[in-house]
């Protein structure tokens, strides 16, 4: 039995989708969890109670962890050490191997132009801090030897039919299909990585089925000589025959919007990430799998052809 806690989010139903090629036998647990595959066992849970989390690991050989909490603070420093906890009691009770889908917001701010898996920690935001903090409680489990168990990171992420949960989704893409403006958060000048969520998917599931792979921190598949911010809305709007407008978005315009709509506010403080090159190195997965990442254009044209029923 694979398990994937947080099953309804893009990444979950990417990697739901890759994991029929390891096993049959699937476990999808959310509080509303819904088929990827006519034959996965649905499994309603709140992982935020820990004898929830028990029932729904119990049985798994491995167990993913793809929760995407709403995008605020005050939840994440609520809920996500619950959940980080939970999960490594009821692995470590059933002794599943555990698979942590991770994001970058940990990583020191002066290093974002070159990250590997051996960029430092030092968060300057509060989701960063929390991302630090329960990164930090599960690999000191695998140090201890308690729990066999990996994390693999992302970039942002891009792909087809996600809502509400990338910016590049819906800033640039979504704008550009009405014939809008795109904006792009802080200055369009600087290079930023985004990795695709069904090469995200596929790794993910590739790396869990790697009895090798784990005890140690993944970058996953993310393609090199990422666009700038201005690079991206020429590239989309290119693909969907639309101009390619858009309107940079300042800290402070974003501040501003926060006012009125919760989730900018939300994105105040990681307007770092914008204001230099963010660029995400993924040569470790490459070397080790010879599986390289969906190179940018063919990403995006594959969301334009399915989600704007265009192509070119």
């Amino acid at each position: 039995m694979q398990t994937i806690l947080g099953s309804g989010g893009a990444i979950g139903i990417e990697l739901a989708k890759a994991l029929k090629n390891h096993t049959d036998d699937i476990r999808l647990v959310s509080r509303h969890p819904e088929s990827v595959h006519k034959d996965d066992q649905l499994y309603p849970a709140d992982l935020t109670e820990p004898e929830n989390v028990v029932r729904a690991v119990e049985g798994s050989d491995i167990v993913y962890l793809t929760v995407g909490l709403p995008y605020s603070a005050t939840i994440w420093e609520t809920n996500w050490p619950a959940i980080m906890s939970n999960v490594i009691h009821a692995c470590r009770m059933h002794q599943s191997k555990l698979v942590f889908f991770d994001n970058i917001y940990m990583y020191d701010p002066k290093h974002l132009a070159f990250m590997t898996e051996d960029t430092p920690m030092r968060p300057v935001s509060r989701k960063g801090m929390v991302r630090k903090n329960i990164a930090t409680v599960l690999i000191d489990e695998v140090e201890k030897g308690n729990i066999q168990a990996l994390i693999a990171r992302s970039a942002d992420f891009y792909g087809p039919s996600i809502k509400n949960t990338s910016i590049l989704t819906e800033m640039v893409f979504a704008n550009l299909a009405k014939g809008k403006k795109a904006y792009w958060p802080g200055s369009p000048k600087y290079k930023h990585s985004f990795t695709y969520t069904p090469d995200a998917g596929e790794a993910t599931a590739l790396l869990g089925n790697t009895p090798d792979a784990y005890n140690q921190i993944w970058h996953l598949p993310t393609a090199a000589n990422p666009p700038t911010g201005e690079k991206w809305v020429e590239f989309i709007a290119h693909e969907m025959g639309k101009k390619p407008g858009f309107q940079a978005t300042p800290k402070f315009i974003v501040r501003l919007i926060g006012l009125f709509i919760p989730i900018m506010r939300e994105m105040v403080e990681m307007m770092y990430q914008y204001d230099r090159d963010y660029v995400f190195d993924s040569t470790k997965f490459e070397k080790r799998f010879n599986l390289l990442p969906t190179p940018y254009i063919e990403g995006i044209r594959t969301i334009v052809r399915s989600d704007y029923n265009r192509s070119r």
